[in-house]
């Protein structure tokens, strides 16, 4: 067990300290963090009993099951507690904290996720998981983060659309990665390899334009 553990832990741990690390400016305290982080473990019992209840009573088709019981429900409650446990929180101060705190809590999600997933599957299947539904929480993370950081430091209009896309954005992505999974066993590396290139490309430009939007407001005072 131990070993299983390990193996579905240490994935998470290494993404999340990635991603704390490439923050240029004021890194957050490791106390929120990790408080950002049992959230998401914690978030994983509702929503698996949320989502084997939506499986049992209805009979989902497959493109529903990844963007409604996959990609909506476990964005929207990753979205939810991050704005409530981090975006109001006062150490919520810069633009790039929001990639900090989102991909804790997926991170955190996607560690317990994991083990049960190598406890019921098996220890082999670590890499696979470490390079897809692992990976994929992360970047879904730092998406979502990424438009948490821009509402949080922009007004009126502009708010209200960052924090929409920090919802929409990540909901759409999560979906087009369950949807390719579950449609494909055969080919699944012929269309997911390209998929997780441009998830990827697209999360690492995000970290870019949160530095430098970070950069900006301290040369404005703000």
């Amino acid at each position: 067990m131990l070993a299983v553990i390990s193996a579905a832990v240490a994935p998470a741990i290494a993404l999340l300290s990635f991603f704390y690390l490439k923050d240029k400016y004021e890194t957050e305290p490791l106390s929120l963090v990790v408080k950002v982080y049992i959230f998401g473990v914690l978030l994983v019992f509702p929503i698996m009993v949320m989502q084997f209840g939506f499986k049992e009573e209805l009979n989902i088709p497959l493109f529903a099951d990844a963007f409604l019981t996959s990609g909506l429900l476990e964005e929207f409650f990753k979205w939810f507690l991050i704005f409530y446990g981090a975006y109001l929180h006062e150490e919520f101060n810069e633009p790039y904290d929001g990639i900090v705190y989102a991909v804790a809590l997926s991170l955190g999600f996607a560690s317990l996720e994991n083990i049960f997933y190598l406890y019921t599957f098996g220890i082999e299947e670590a890499l696979v998981r470490a390079l897809l539904p692992v990976s994929g929480h992360a970047l879904f993370g730092v998406i979502m983060g990424f438009y948490l950081g821009k509402g949080k430091f922009s007004t009126g209009r502009k708010k209200i659309i960052f924090l929409v896309l920090s919802l929409l954005v990540p909901v759409l992505l999560h979906g087009t990665f369950n949807f390719l999974l579950l449609s494909s066993t055969k080919y699944i590396f012929f269309y997911m390899f390209p998929f997780m290139i441009f998830l990827w490309w697209f999360a690492l430009r995000k970290v870019k334009l949160a530095n430098s939007s970070m950069k900006h407001l301290a040369k404005t005072g703000i």
